[in-house]
């Protein structure tokens, strides 16, 4: 694939942009032009795990960016349904691949057009410190896998071009098994983290004192293992030894939720947390530490406009 599109430059898109521009033509489609003339202008800086600048296509409007072959669809949930809308009745030969957190995005996007889909979930993060320059921080893997009219050798092909790039990919015939360990782990690492005012770092795993954070993040994520297990879904990955694993890993690392939070911006609560609950209503299975943690984030992002 030698045309690239990335949908959303935040931290995420970012990254991909960036690296992608070593063995592909990128482009990047922004919602700001002030953002679009930086990236233009002056290129895309990365630091931290890796460091370079790339040069890259840059618009709010995709009629003014080359057509591409892959569009990687990099923006937050809350603003995917309004990126897909703005490529109605484009690019119809392109493949496009989500890369949101939660379960569903492949379905929003489906609404409109009949583009070919493959859905991911990531885990590698980083600091956004201006338009042109993100620090690379987690360098963990994508996982890719098939959506709508897409199969597991398209899922290779994409995975094979991030890793070449220099980032880390695994295809997977089957995603949902990445798809809800990651959820798991988001439901429970991002409200805790917004609640707390915590970055992930060691006391999400903690459990030598009764009164150790670990206990209600092993609570959490037990309640959405016990979902996952009643809709026939068997994890990829254990939600807990990735939570551990994660905080070992010597930087704290801040959540998305967390950021939004302390930004005073809407969380993808309903995206996350809320997709878990709305599964275990309906296979039965009670999450009551989940549904106190969505009431509480709801409840928090409500406190602004009284103290606004």
């Amino acid at each position: 694939m030698a045309r690239v599109c990335v949908a959303g430059a935040g931290v995420i898109g970012s990254l991909f942009a960036a690296h992608l521009a070593r063995v592909a033509e990128v482009s990047a489609l922004t919602r700001r032009e002030e953002h679009a003339a930086a990236l233009r202008g002056h290129g895309l800086h990365v630091s931290g795990r890796a460091d370079f600048t790339a040069r890259l296509a840059a618009s709010t409007n995709p009629d003014d960016l080359p057509e591409p072959e892959l569009v990687i669809l990099a923006c937050k949930w809350s603003d995917l349904d309004a990126v897909a809308s703005r490529l109605e009745r484009r690019w119809p030969k392109a493949m496009l691949m989500t890369v949101q957190n939660g379960i569903g995005a492949d379905e929003v996007v489906a609404r409109h057009g009949e583009w070919r889909i493959l859905a991911s979930v990531t885990f590698m993060s980083g600091t956004r410190h201006e338009d042109t320059h993100v620090q690379y921080v987690l360098d963990t893997a994508t996982w890719i896998g098939p959506a709508r009219g897409t199969t597991y050798d398209d899922a290779q092909t994409v995975a094979g071009l991030i890793v070449a790039s220099g980032l880390k990919a695994e295809a997977f015939a089957d995603l949902r098994p990445a798809q809800w360990s990651k959820l798991i782990f988001n439901a429970t690492v991002n409200t805790v983290a917004a609640l707390t005012g915590l970055p992930h770092d060691p006391h999400f795993a903690a459990l030598a004192a009764p009164s150790d954070l670990g206990h209600l993040v092993k609570g959490l994520m037990d309640e959405g293992k016990a979902v996952a297990a009643a809709a026939g879904v068997r994890l990829s990955e254990d939600p807990w030894e990735m939570n551990v694993l994660a905080t070992q890993r010597g930087s704290a690392h801040y959540p998305s939720m967390l950021e939004d939070v302390e930004a005073r911006r809407r969380t993808e609560i309903d995206m996350i947390t809320g997709a878990l609950v709305r599964e275990a209503h309906r296979v039965g299975v009670p999450v009551p530490l989940h549904e106190t943690m969505e009431r509480l984030v709801k409840a928090k992002e409500d406190s602004w406009s009284l103290r606004s």
